[in-house]
């Protein structure tokens, strides 16, 4: 199998992680990003954001300022094929909050791809855990924040968005890609919440 699409955990990963961030001003792409994401579209490969918003549940943002931080983002890097947000908190229970698979299989949706065709890039366990519930597979770009367990637990790791790029487009992961079909979720999106 090879790779349909690419999506993009947003803090830490594309942007420098500022927690609860509520402020378009203070998104500053990551070392490599913007590389990165243009290295994706001259593959011709459709890209997409999938990222965990706590402050909106936890009352510490409101989801237009999510939204506002979001469309500076796609402002950056010149636009995503799809965004998918979830705003719930951890115990909520939903089913689009990473690692569940709903915001991966949301915006392959989107994107007109096959969930197990895709990569999910991220900086922390639960990126890699949504794209192996969805089918799909995962590439870790550690930060300071990423634990020693979730580096060595990692199939593949990149110490720089634009390195898990290259090793995507140069094929590193399609040998994972829909491995892993007879754990994928059957849940179908939903527009209307979660997943979302």
């Amino acid at each position: 199998m090879k790779v349909e699409a690419v999506l993009f955990d947003r803090d830490g990963t594309l942007v420098v992680d500022v927690p609860y961030n509520g402020d378009p001003a203070r998104v500053v792409p990551m070392p490599t990003a913007l590389e990165a994401v243009r290295a994706v579209r001259d593959g011709g490969l459709p890209t997409g954001v999938v990222t965990n918003q706590s402050g909106i549940a936890r009352g510490l943002i409101t989801r237009d300022r999510a939204d506002a931080v979001n469309a500076r983002v796609d402002e950056l890097f010149g636009g995503f094929g799809s965004w998918q947000v979830c705003p719930h908190a951890p115990g909520d229970g939903c089913g689009c909050r990473k690692p569940a698979p709903g915001m991966v299989l949301a915006a392959a949706d989107a994107l007109g791809v096959d969930p197990a065709r895709t990569v999910v890039i991220g900086d922390i366990a639960a990126d890699l855990g949504a794209a192996d519930a969805a089918g799909g597979a995962g590439v870790l770009v550690p930060t300071p924040v990423t634990r020693a367990d979730e580096v060595a637990a990692a199939a593949h790791t990149a110490p720089t968005l634009l390195d898990a790029v290259r090793l995507v487009l140069a094929g590193g992961l399609d040998a994972d890609l829909g491995t892993r079909s007879d754990r994928r979720a059957t849940a179908r999106p939903d527009a209307a919440g979660a997943p979302a």
